[in-house]
């Protein structure tokens, strides 16, 4: 079972790729996800998927999640780039997902790749800033 980390979750790719996971419950566990400003959304992928964490863009959004998901659910969250970070290298993280647009995506990308991930590359940003370091 591939445990994924998905990064960029709600925008079209993430939600693809969710939406793949789903159908392949036997095959895909989602352990971590993340996003920018759709907290409705979010909350409704933390719901359905329950990862252990969840990134946020800041403490603004988080508040925001928190308040979606009214305490029901476990999942830590978290924000900021550090929260990027931590979501793709959490050691139950073996896959990530980088679907996340724009610059934002290679940091997180990066530290994943550091911290021996296999990474799933939606993100052309990062192989146009940093081709040679994620190759």
């Amino acid at each position: 079972m591939k445990r994924i980390a998905l990064i960029g979750s709600t925008g079209s790719i993430g939600c693809s790729a969710l939406r793949v996971i789903e159908s392949r419950p036997d095959a895909y566990r989602v352990v971590a996800l993340a996003a920018g400003k759709n907290m409705d959304l979010l909350a409704e992928q933390v719901r359905k998927f329950q990862p252990l964490q969840v990134a946020v863009l800041g403490d603004r959004e988080a508040e925001s999640l928190k308040e979606h998901l009214d305490g029901a659910e476990k999942t830590r969250i978290v924000s900021g780039t550090d929260g990027l970070i931590r979501v793709g290298t959490l050691e139950e993280v073996d896959t990530v997902i980088s679907a996340i647009t724009g610059a934002a995506g290679l940091v997180p990308t990066y530290a994943a790749i550091r911290a021996g991930k296999n990474i799933a590359l939606a993100n052309k940003e990062t192989m146009v800033m940093a081709g040679p370091l994620v190759m």
